[in-house]
């Protein structure tokens, strides 16, 4: 009896476990840690060694890259299909610090099966999800009996993701020509849980800004002048208070204006997963939620954007008491971005709400630091459908969805690309990306490799389709 197309895919992946495991091992042992300069030359073996292996996956060109930091690694596999379309995979290289005495159980950088899991620094964030698709690619080929994958299969991986990506934008823009794609396929990112397959489809911004009052040309005592001069503290309090109404929407004029609003379906959807308020309230050290009024907690987090404080200061701070009325104070604010939000036309709107806020005798500057784009894939997107029933197939149930509260440099492919991004992970929260003992599991890192494996047919003749309509 002939193998199905999914049966020939997982006899595949089967049959190739055990090499792919000792591989992936081999390239959790480089310590490829980007923020640490003693490991540079280690970052820079982790690329040669990624982009060796993926000449030997069939990938006829593999490239390291170089930037002002750390080598990033492209490769490229066209289609022999002149219609297909061109899918371009992002992930990173480089890890997180560890070391045995943060409370590592095992060595950080020399990998240990546990059961079912894979243990070492980089098995999930993200050395794991970025070599499954090596597996993956051999796999579509082996079941499809094809010698070039469905689609223009490119990747593009890059060695400072955990260093705040400070040099991946100039990249991006600097090869643009060879990069250029119809979709985004992330692999640096998570599922809901092991028995909630999900996908990601969208990923908020980030704007982060100082704002320093100045009063006095220096601090001056409270009982000779106080009452006859402004005074910064007492001034960026009440600008803190200002930056939300009664309802914890942001108060700062225009700040909504253009988002993309929630659906019904995505609210629906939201309300569907799994979510336990009361262990999630735990899990952030927090004794009660709060935010924009008319929003579930997942809402927020995922869906409407923020404001916060994370930090304020100015006058005395030592013990006892100090009579002054302090010449300074400051306060610094992060806003998390959803679609239809631009860093730049926010930096607008927060310099002119300052200027409107701050009184006469109170000289201010307000100082942001560069903006990270939101991105936003429709649930209705061909591509996005494609991810979804790769999915389902692989692990044969239905499958969620998510967004990202967090920012990251996905956007910038978004933005200099213009093509939609779409999020493929495997890890579970469980995994403790940034954490002691971080994990892969071993079950779900083989799902991973089967997703992509029907992924590139599926959007192959979607894509198409879709563009003939």
């Amino acid at each position: 009896m002939s193998e199905t197309p999914d049966s020939a895919v997982r006899t595949y992946i089967e049959n190739h476990r055990a090499a792919f495991l000792d591989d992936l091992a081999e390239w959790l042992r480089i310590p490829s840690v980007s923020a640490q300069p003693d490991r540079a030359g280690d970052v820079r073996r982790s690329a040669e060694w990624l982009a060796a292996r993926l000449k030997e996956t069939g990938f006829p060109t593999a490239e390291v890259w170089e930037t002002a930091g750390a080598p990033a690694v492209f490769a490229e596999w066209p289609s022999d299909d002149p219609q297909a379309p061109t899918v371009l995979v992002y992930g990173h290289h480089d890890v997180q610090p560890a070391a045995r005495e943060d409370g590592w159980h095992t060595d950080p950088f020399e990998p240990v099966v546990q059961g079912n899991r894979l243990h070492a620094r980089g098995a999930a964030d993200d050395k794991g999800q970025v070599f499954f698709h090596t597996l993956g690619v051999r796999a579509h080929l082996a079941a499809t009996g094809r010698t070039t994958p469905a689609v223009n299969l490119k990747l593009l991986v890059e060695g400072e993701e955990e260093s705040g990506s400070p040099h991946f934008r100039e990249l991006v823009e600097a090869h643009k020509d060879r990069i250029a794609a119809d979709a985004v396929i992330v692999s640096d990112t998570g599922m809901w849980s092991e028995d909630t397959p999900t996908v990601c489809t969208g990923m908020r911004g980030l704007a982060e800004c100082e704002i320093e009052l100045h009063g006095p040309d220096q601090d001056i005592h409270s009982g000779s002048f106080g009452g006859a001069v402004p005074n910064p503290a007492t001034e960026v309090a009440r600008l803190v208070a200002a930056l939300h109404d009664e309802h914890a929407r942001v108060a700062i004029p225009g700040f909504y204006e253009g988002i993309t609003e929630l659906t019904d379906a995505e609210r629906a959807l939201f309300a569907e997963l799994p979510f336990d308020e009361e262990r999630w309230l735990r899990t952030a050290k927090s004794h009660g939620a709060h935010g924009e009024a008319g929003y579930t907690t997942l809402e927020r987090i995922w869906a409407r954007p923020t404001a916060e404080v994370n930090g304020i200061g100015g006058g005395y701070q030592g013990a006892g008491s100090k009579t002054i009325i302090p010449s300074s104070a400051l306060v610094k604010l992060s806003f998390r971005l959803v679609a239809g939000q631009d860093p730049d036309r926010l930096e607008e709107a927060v310099r002119a709400w300052a200027a409107a806020t701050v009184p006469a005798g109170i000289r201010h500057t307000v100082t942001f630091s560069p903006g990270t784009r939101p991105c936003l894939t429709p649930l209705d997107h061909p591509a996005l459908q494609s991810v979804v029933r790769a999915m389902g197939r692989a692990f044969e149930q239905p499958i969620l969805f998510t967004r990202e509260g967090g920012s990251g440099p996905a956007a910038d492919l978004q933005d200099v690309l213009a093509a939609p991004v779409l999020f493929l992970g495997i890890s579970v929260p469980s995994d403790g990306w940034h954490a002691p003992n971080e994990k892969v599991e071993i079950d779900l890192l083989l799902k991973g490799v089967e997703t992509t494996a029907y992924l590139w047919g599926d959007l192959a003749e979607n894509w198409r389709d879709a563009r003939a309509r």
